[in-house]
């Protein structure tokens, strides 16, 4: 065995699965739902505390820590090259209202327990290994924008328009960054879009095909393209008792006009599109009154990007179709194309996969990630790991640490592999 292949090997076999898991219920703890999950906004109380427990378990390993103008957070173990890119691996700790345990943590939890097996491994790299928590990747969740701090980081969106963007109560970014700086003292900071060598991110599934054919690690081959619009219904608040039915402007009705007509530009016999209505907010939600506004939002998903653009630019055109008197505004937010991963990641994936005795398939991600950014200034790939039945963005999300662990060891292996590179 090579000294290459000998410090590999010696990595992986120090990652400690029994603290990774430790780590994740500790984790769990911090916005915890009654019915087992997780409710940790992004830039709220439980995702600063999340982050300060982060930059307390890295220093105490002698790791240093930094966050950049939009709040990413970056965990720095030094190589022996101080002035080389490093390579980095991550995720999020922001989650859905009704979160689990393990979207996005696990990618966080990884990379650090990564470093920390490198570490206890004795093992010195030429490159840095950074560990980064993005900013606000779970997109209408309390922020509208989803992967934004990779999306800033990489370029793809401006720093000002994502500080300017608010939650529901109003609040800003800007301000929200106030307290998750506050609740990190004496964090260093950095500048925006530094070079990075290589990103390698570590996720569940969130889907059943590792489940199913009963594999441990999926080497991700890329990630389906996505348009995300709001839609918003203007009609005319009326009396429910007295306005006659042929005069009203009900936004309400307009919307599910335009939302049963949508259904049919977006059926697919193949199942490969996804199509979602996942917000529908009616005002002014009073019984006795006739909805004088409504507002939808669509989450459109295909891995083909003249699919995306055939199906997506009939959105506004059919919603104008179906107004039933009232007003309509179309409002496409977010755009993402599809990515396809190739070359020194995903190979150095499979192959450590193979050395460590797992079983292993390429698989095609359904879900967005914060890895779409990075793949444009970077060689990127992911790891996938199965997760129970493959549920996710719902409070029973579920994974074994046994496979939490051997998602991270392949990690352990390429951080190391690359870092050497």
């Amino acid at each position: 065995m090579n000294d290459l292949a000998s410090m590999k090997s010696k990595a992986s076999a120090r990652v400690d699965e029994a603290r990774l898991w430790r780590r994740h219920m500790e984790m769990a703890k911090l916005g915890a739902t009654p019915k087992g999950g997780v409710r940790r906004m992004a830039l709220d109380a439980n995702d600063n505390k999340a982050r300060a427990l982060l930059v307390e378990w890295a220093r105490a390993r002698g790791f240093s820590a930094a966050l950049d103008p939009i709040g990413n957070l970056f965990i720095r173990r030094a190589g022996t090259d101080s002035a080389a890119a490093p390579v980095m691996s991550g995720s999020h700790t922001d989650t859905q209202p009704s979160g689990g345990k393990f979207d996005g943590i696990y990618g966080v939890l990884a990379a650090l327990e990564a470093m920390e097996a490198i570490e206890d491994a004795g093992i010195a790299t030429r490159r840095p290994i950074e560990a980064a928590v993005w900013t606000c990747e779970e997109g209408g969740a309390r922020f509208p924008t989803g992967t934004m701090g990779s999306s800033v980081f990489t370029g793809a969106r401006k720093l000002d328009d994502m500080l300017a963007d608010r939650d529901d109560a109003g609040a800003t970014v800007a301000t929200a960054l106030e307290d998750t700086r506050a609740a990190l003292p004496g964090i260093a900071m950095r500048p925006m879009g530094f070079p990075v060598a290589a990103f390698i991110e570590t996720h569940i599934e969130q889907g059943p095909i590792l489940e199913r054919e009963g594999k441990t690690i999926g080497v991700v081959t890329g990630i389906q393209g996505a348009r995300r619009f709001r839609i918003e219904v203007e009609g005319e608040d009326a009396h429910a008792g007295t306005m006659p039915m042929k005069l009203r402007r009900d936004a309400l009705k307009a919307a599910v006009s335009m939302i049963h007509a949508l259904e049919a530009v977006f059926d697919d016999p193949a199942d490969v599109v996804r199509f979602t209505i996942g917000r529908l907010v009616v005002k002014p939600d009073a019984t006795a009154v006739v909805p004088g506004h409504a507002m939808f939002t669509i989450d459109f998903r295909h891995p083909d990007p003249a699919v995306l653009k055939h199906r997506g630019d009939q959105v506004a055109g059919v919603c104008a179709a179906h107004t039933r008197g009232c007003k309509v505004t179309v409002n496409e937010y977010s755009k993402t194309k599809p990515i396809l991963f190739s070359g020194a990641v995903p190979e150095a994936i499979e192959r450590a996969a193979g050395r460590l005795g797992l079983s292993h398939m390429p698989i095609h991600s359904g879900a967005g990630h914060d890895a779409m950014h990075l793949f444009e200034v970077a060689p990127t790939g992911m790891i996938f790991v199965p997760c129970w039945r493959g549920i996710s963005h719902n409070e029973t999300e579920d994974a074994k640490s046994s496979d939490l662990a051997a998602g991270t060891r392949v990690l352990a292996e390429v951080l190391v592999d690359l870092a050497n590179a």
